[in-house]
């Protein structure tokens, strides 16, 4: 993973190799990415007409997937089930499952293979054992910010936090914005003591989204398409503007889980 140094001289096609995973979703698949950024690991399962079984990846060197890790399961598809240690758990679309540390046994199915779901998954290192809990996201407080004036007006949930789902470093939840807003995260900000990655989904496949990126007076941007990944390292801002409304998963892992832990910029410093 770049840092704020060698991120100054690099090209787009540099920029989008290294923060940006454009191609994750895959039907009949599990698709599992390791970044070394808080040891990360994102994914996706989309299962079809045969459940999927979540592998241990080769680089965590582990028996299996939960061995020393927790995760995040976010449902952006049709109707699904998780399976853990045996014990189901139906999700809808953006509903949410959190599996703690050492569950062996982590199984993906859809309830209609024509419309299959489509999980997407992020995990970080654990130290302590939090439960399996399913997330319904309408049973979840919603947050409203920004406002129709300034093109931002937007619903965030929170689905794993500590006032919530707890986790041992996982924060995760998404953010819709309304028809006619277009901007995230604004007023923009960095937090050194986590990183942060966004999904980008419900986007049309002829609509973009332009994710800005980089220290606050040195910004460059990354054209996001409908399903895509962008990894947000703590020096960075993590900000964008879609050609439409759009939805996102955010997630963070670090030191410090408290959601509102953040180093703010005004927007007339950004260059």
């Amino acid at each position: 993973m770049a840092d704020a140094i060698r991120y100054r001289t690099m090209t787009t096609e540099e920029l989008r190799d290294t923060f940006l995973i454009d191609d994750l979703f895959h039907r009949g698949q599990i698709r599992l990415i390791y970044v070394d950024l808080d040891r990360t690991v994102i994914g996706s399962a989309v299962p079809t007409g045969e459940p999927l079984v979540l592998p241990a990846d080769d680089a965590l060197k582990a028996s299996y997937f939960t061995e020393r890790r927790e995760l995040g399961v976010l449902n952006i598809g049709g109707a699904g089930v998780v399976e853990v240690n045996g014990i189901a758990f139906e999700l809808k679309k953006l509903d949410a499952l959190y599996v703690g540390r050492g569950n062996k046994e982590v199984v993906f199915s859809s309830s209609d293979p024509a419309h299959s779901a489509e999980f997407y998954l992020l995990s970080y290192p654990a130290h302590a054992t939090h439960p399996t809990t399913l997330i319904r996201s309408a049973e979840q407080a919603k947050a409203s910010l920004g406002a129709s004036e300034t093109a931002n007006l937007r619903e965030i949930t929170k689905l794993i936090h500590l006032e919530g789902t707890r986790s041992c470093q996982l924060v995760m939840g998404f953010t819709r914005l309304a028809s006619g807003s277009v901007w995230n995260t604004m007023p923009p900000h960095t937090h050194m003591r986590r990183s942060e990655v966004y999904c980008y989904f419900d986007l049309g496949t002829d609509q973009r989204v332009i994710h800005l990126m980089g220290p606050g007076k040195e910004t460059r941007n990354l054209v996001i398409a409908n399903k895509q990944v962008v990894i947000s390292p703590g020096w960075s801002i993590h900000a964008g503007v879609g050609t439409k409304n759009y939805t996102f998963c955010w997630g963070m892992g670090g030191e410090n889980q408290v959601y509102s832990d953040m180093d703010a910029l005004a927007i007339a410093d950004l260059l």
